[in-house]
């Protein structure tokens, strides 16, 4: 063929001078038959390589092909096969370069997602959580219903008079407290005012409220000038308050409730009762020491608040520091300085304090007392009675000395 390799190597040239020889000898030498082979094989890798130069060259390729549309037309497998690689790879090259496109009129049909089969029992979860914190709310709804506390706020307004911003401080820290069931600590009210305001009224009002509640042996009062009255005795009466406290504490767990306990008349209570009460509100207890609700009633400090309402007893500056709020707050912080000074136990009590009556309080106490006693209520004797007390008088108003403390007696001498 005209397209094969003319040039002969030594080793060529030196197979075809013993080719002769070779073919004398082709009977009498073993190894005539494997050196045939092994000369086809070169001739047949020469050719494969002359073919890869000759595709890997475009002008080689160019002129064989127009030298076979002049010479004469000979068909070969080799070049049959040559052209239909060079076509198969050109349209290969061409395929690999065209991007995919979908007709406009067409929707593509996009691989479906496979549903998770974690969704169902997610929402399900949110549901089950949703419950639980409803149900909590409910449950919270109902503990603060259970001790009634609207109905004591009916009753407050009802009998307590001339303390709507005491009663309401009261009612709010009652409100926070007893709306949760798990304490860090016990709630501590310190109910502090002049004589005669209505701190044991109030007392006495809270104690009757809780015993309906809670039962009556939940409910513990202690008036310090009855049950400790000698001061040698003291440490003896803080032994025995531990005691019933406990028993009171123990109770009120077993029937998940929260016990009241009421201190009167703190201003006499000596120093060993009063580490008792102090050593009962410290945080690290027991959970039964933790739900408990103590009020201390005393009159320490009442000077200080009967001279701050007296300076501020102009109506202007009494009912704007009332309306406002900032009557109970500068109040509290009077009392915070005075009693941090007698002992610590006040450091961990919620200060309530209460403020002087006036003149119409008075009247209206008049007119509470008279209507239980079964007198018929004249304007004109209430007054009269009323007037019978003694008041101090400042910027136009009248303050009593002692409150609705003589009301009683009055009354009684009728």
């Amino acid at each position: 063929m005209e397209d094969r390799d003319t040039s002969e190597s030594p080793v060529d040239s030196q197979l075809e001078e013993d080719t002769p020889s070779v073919k004398a000898s082709q009977f009498t030498s073993p190894f005539t038959s494997q050196l045939k082979a092994m000369i086809r094989i070169r001739h047949k890798y020469q050719a494969m390589k002359k073919r890869r130069a000759e595709m890997n060259n475009p002008v080689q390729m160019a002129h064989r092909f127009s030298h076979r549309t002049t010479g004469p037309e000979i068909f070969t497998f080799e070049e049959a096969a040559t052209a239909s690689t060079l076509e198969t790879s050109h349209r290969r090259t061409k395929r690999r370069k065209r991007t995919v496109l979908f007709p406009n009129d067409r929707r593509k049909c996009l691989p479906s997602k496979d549903r998770s089969r974690a969704k169902p029992f997610l929402v399900l979860l949110s549901v089950i959580v949703f419950l639980q914190v409803y149900n909590a709310i409910e449950n919270l709804d109902d503990h603060v219903l259970t001790y009634d506390l609207e109905g004591l706020e009916k009753t407050l307004k009802r009998e307590v008079f001339g303390q709507p911003e005491a009663t309401e401080e009261l009612l709010r820290h009652l409100k926070d407290y007893l709306s949760t069931y798990v304490h860090s600590k016990p709630l501590a009210l310190a109910l502090h005012g002049p004589s005669g305001v209505g701190k044991s009224h109030l007392g006495r009002i809270l104690a009757r409220h809780f015993r309906s509640v809670v039962g009556e042996r939940l409910v513990m009062q202690y008036f310090v000038l009855h049950h400790c009255p000698q001061e040698e005795d003291a440490g003896k009466c803080a032994l025995q308050l531990t005691t019933q406290v406990t028993e009171v504490v123990n109770q009120a767990e077993e029937e998940e409730k929260i016990p009241v306990f009421i201190f009167d008349e703190v201003e006499f209570m000596h120093r060993p009762l009063l580490e008792a009460v102090h050593s009962l509100l410290q945080p690290g207890q027991n959970n039964e020491y933790l739900n408990a609700i103590y009020v201390l009633i005393g009159s320490l400090g009442d000077s200080e608040i009967t001279r701050y309402v007296l300076q501020n007893s102009s109506s202007e500056a009494l009912d704007g520091q009332r309306s406002s709020g900032r009557l109970i707050r500068e109040l509290v912080s009077l009392l915070r300085h005075v009693l941090d000074g007698h002992h610590v136990l006040w450091r961990d009590t919620e200060l309530v304090p209460l403020t002087l009556l006036e003149k119409r309080h008075v009247m209206d106490c008049f007119l509470d007392e008279m209507t239980q006693e079964g007198f018929y209520p004249d304007h004109s004797h209430i007054e009269r009675l009323a007037g019978e007390l003694s008041y101090y008088t400042s910027a136009g108003r009248r303050f009593s000395h002692n409150g609705c403390k003589q009301v009683v007696a009055k009354v009684n001498l009728l």
